[in-house]
C-alpha cells in the first residue's frame, strides 16, 4: 500500500503527545516538529492534555511562534482518556495524516487505538525503560499496531527487545539532540537571586522529584560529599510527588543550608552555566536529556550507569558513572570533580565536543525524516 500525500505533495505528520509541559519528550517533539523541512512535510501537534499554564507554556509558545498548528484535547485525568481518544480520532480523521508519531506512554496507546481505522505510517516513541509489568504489556500491544518503534537509545532498544518483548524488527534507534551553540551563548545566573551565596560552588541535580530519580539516595550521600567539599552546595531543580519528603530528609540530615530546592525553573541552561558539575542518581532512564544538556554546557557528569547514559558519555563514561546504590563510588566521583578543576575542565570539554559531534539537531531531524519516508504502511 502506498502513502497518500497532501494536495501540495507534502507528507502530513501528526505528532501526538500526552502533554506539552516542559520535559525531555516535549523538548524533542518541539525540536523535531519545528525542524522538519516544510517543503516536504506538513506537521500538526496534538496534546491529549490541556494547554499548559504559565511558564510551562514554553514549548507551546515555540511551536506557535514557528506557525505550527497545535491542538489540545483537554483530557486532564485518566478518567477522561476515553473522551481524549474520541477527540483524537476526530482530529486524525480531519487531518488525514500520512504519518502519526506519538510521544510518551499514554499518547503511544491512544494513538494506536484512535488510528486503527485510518491506515498510515504509525510510529511509537519509547523513551524510558520502565520496569512496571503492566506498562510493558501495554507497550507490547501498542508496538504490534505500529509501523515501527523509535527508541531513544540502544539501551532502550535492548530493554524493548528483552524485557518488553517487542518485535526487534520494529525497533529503530534515534537519539535525542541538543543545540550546543545555543548553550555556549548562555550567560550564567547570579545565584544570589535563588538564595545561594555568591562564593558557593554548585552541584546541580535536575529532575522530577519522584522515586525513579533516586534523589533520596543522593541526599543520603551528600553529608560525606560536603565534608570533603566545604565550598560546595547541592541545587535541586524540579518538582514532583516526593518534594515534601525530600525536603524533610535534607532537614533531618542538617543539610537544609547546603541543599537548595528551587522548584521548577525555565532557566536551566543558565543554571548549567553556573554549576560545576551535574549529578543524576536515577534508578532507570531512557536517554536522559539533562545529561545531554550538561554535556552541551561543558560540565562533567556523575550519573548512575542506567539506560542511555553510557551512550551519551561515550569513552569517558567510566569516570562519570556509578552503579545505583554504590554510595562510596558516588561520593568519590563527586569529590574528584569538585576538587580537581583541571580534571573537571578536561572531561567537560570532551563532553561538549561529543554532544556537538554526535547529537546534533540536524542529524536527529534528518533521521526522523528518513524514517517517515521509507517505512511502508502497516494495517493491523
Amino acid at each position: 500500500m502506498t502513502t497518500s500525500i497532501s494536495a501540495d505533495n507534502r507528507i502530513r505528520v501528526a505528532f501526538v503527545i500526552t502533554e506539552l509541559n516542559v520535559g525531555g519528550a516535549e523538548r524533542c517533539l518541539t525540536q523535531l516538529a519545528i525542524g522538519l523541512d516544510r517543503a516536504r512535510f506538513e506537521p500538526l501537534v496534538i496534546s491529549i492534555a490541556p494547554r499548559p499554564l504559565g511558564e510551562q507554556q514554553m514549548f507551546v509558545n515555540l511551536l506557535e511562534a514557528a506557525q505550527l498548528p497545535v491542538r489540545f484535547l483537554n483530557a486532564s485525568s485518566k478518567w477522561q482518556l476515553p473522551i481524549g481518544m474520541r477527540r483524537l480520532r476526530r482530529e486524525l480523521a480531519a487531518f488525514r495524516p500520512d504519518v502519526v508519531q506519538s510521544f510518551l506512554f499514554h499518547a503511544d496507546v491512544l494513538a494506536r487505538l484512535a488510528g486503527r481505522s485510518n491506515p498510515c505510517r504509525s510510529f511509537m516513541g519509547l523513551r524510558v525503560a520502565d520496569p512496571t509489568r503492566w506498562r510493558q504489556r501495554c507497550e507490547r500491544w501498542a508496538a504490534r499496531q505500529a509501523t515501527a518503534v523509535v527508541c531513544v537509545s540502544e539501551a532502550v532498544r535492548e530493554y524493548a527487545r528483552d524485557e518488553a518483548r517487542i518485535d526487534p524488527e520494529k525497533l529503530v534507534v534515534i537519539p535525542n539532540a541538543i543545540d550546543v551553540e545555543m548553550q555556549r551563548a548562555v550567560e550564567p545566573l547570579n545565584v544570589t537571586s535563588i538564595g545561594v551565596g555568591e562564593s558557593r560552588r554548585l552541584i546541580l541535580c535536575v529532575g522530577r522529584l519522584h522515586p525513579q530519580k533516586g534523589i533520596e539516595w543522593l541526599l543520603e550521600t551528600m553529608p560525606a560529599v560536603f565534608e570533603r567539599l566545604p565550598d560546595h552546595d547541592l541545587l535541586v531543580v524540579g518538582t514532583g510527588p516526593d518534594k515534601a519528603r525530600l525536603e524533610s530528609q535534607a532537614r533531618a540530615l542538617n543539610m537544609d543550608k547546603r541543599v537548595h530546592f528551587v522548584g521548577w525553573r525555565d532557566d536551566v541552561p543558565r543554571l548549567m552555566a553556573t554549576s560545576s558539575q551535574l549529578v543524576l542518581s536515577s534508578r532507570w532512564e531512557g536517554m536522559p536529556n539533562v545529561v545531554l544538556e550538561a554535556m552541551a554546557a561543558a560540565l562533567p557528569v556523575v550519573a548512575t550507569n542506567t539506560h542511555g547514559v553510557r551512550e551519551l558519555l561515550g569513552a569517558d563514561h567510566k569516570c562519570q558513572t556509578v552503579e545505583f546504590g554504590d554510595t562510596n563510588a558516588l561520593v568519590d566521583r563527586l569529590v574528584s570533580f569538585g576538587s580537581d578543576d583541571e580534571l573537571a575542565g578536561r572531561i567537560g570539554a570532551a563532553n561538549q565536543s561529543r554532544a556537538a559531534t554526535c547529537f546534533s539537531l540536524k542529524g536527529m531531524v534528518a533521521a526522523y525524516e528518513s524514517l517517515y519516508q521509507t517505512h511502508p504502511i502497516v494495517v493491523p
